[in-house]
């Protein structure tokens, strides 16, 4: 496997990894302006990009993912509950698919609460395994869990509502994972998607349960800390919002 973080634009982190072997690689999370990177990338490691996921509708940059799938004849991916919304074709995901990128398996994870429609991606080696059902070796969690903090909930103009479904997302589906799980958000400090991040790009399952201050709280108490400390919505957030769709 072959692995690649990018700091872009506005604290905003983007990935790019797959199996150099079999000459195929995923990128998640491109930022506009940035496609000749991947491209550059993919070049060097020999691979074609076969998938362009976002990991939810972004409201804090222009997307980059529709014109690196453009540019590279890659599939554009979201999840499925974006089909009403989105004025431009794109390849649905849904909770519990996987897609296999060669040696690299990666299994998708529905994780609502900073968006309705925000996934996680939870990624294997198979040549790291003794059989075909590779332990998960790192998780991309988008919005959802940020090293030290987690996603703002009010973008979906809920956010009582959407706290409570974020904490329930991270007690029921990413903190079950194993402790060793390496995880990569997709923002660092600086970004206006939470408040709280560390700088740190990259953290462990395990780290973020025994330091991450967001993840010792009962429910309520989650809710209530998550919606005093909202950052200013995004400048822009809007019209970003508004292309992100296609409009």
């Amino acid at each position: 496997m072959f692995f690649r973080q990018l700091l872009a634009k506005d604290a905003t982190l983007s990935y790019f990894f797959g199996c150099g072997s079999c000459h195929v690689g995923v990128a998640v999370d491109p930022v506009l302006g940035d496609e000749q990177w991947f491209i550059d990338e993919a070049a060097k490691q020999d691979v074609k990009i076969t998938h362009v996921i976002d990991t939810h509708v972004h409201a804090d940059h222009f997307s980059g993912g529709r014109a690196l799938a453009e540019k590279t004849g890659a599939l554009y991916c979201l999840h499925e509950s974006n089909g009403s919304r989105m004025k431009f074709p794109f390849e649905p995901l849904t909770d519990g698919q996987r897609i296999e990128v060669g040696n690299v398996f990666v299994d998708v994870l529905h994780t609502p609460g900073h968006t309705p429609d925000s996934i996680s991606l939870l990624v294997a080696d198979k040549r790291r395994a003794t059989a075909d059902d590779a332990a998960p070796w790192f998780v991309l969690t988008g919005d959802t869990l940020f090293v030290g903090s987690a996603g703002r909930p009010d973008l979906a103009g809920k956010e009582t509502e959407m706290a409570g479904q974020l904490y329930d997302t991270l007690h029921q589906r990413l903190l079950t994972l194993a402790p060793e799980v390496e995880l990569y958000p997709g923002h660092t400090s600086g970004s206006a998607c939470g408040a709280g991040m560390s700088g740190k790009p990259a953290s462990t399952i395990g780290f973020e349960k025994r330091w991450n201050p967001m993840l010792s709280m009962s429910r309520d108490e989650f809710v209530a800390t998550l919606t005093e400390s909202i950052p200013p919505r995004p400048a822009e957030m809007d019209r970003m919002v508004a292309f992100n769709l296609g409009n």
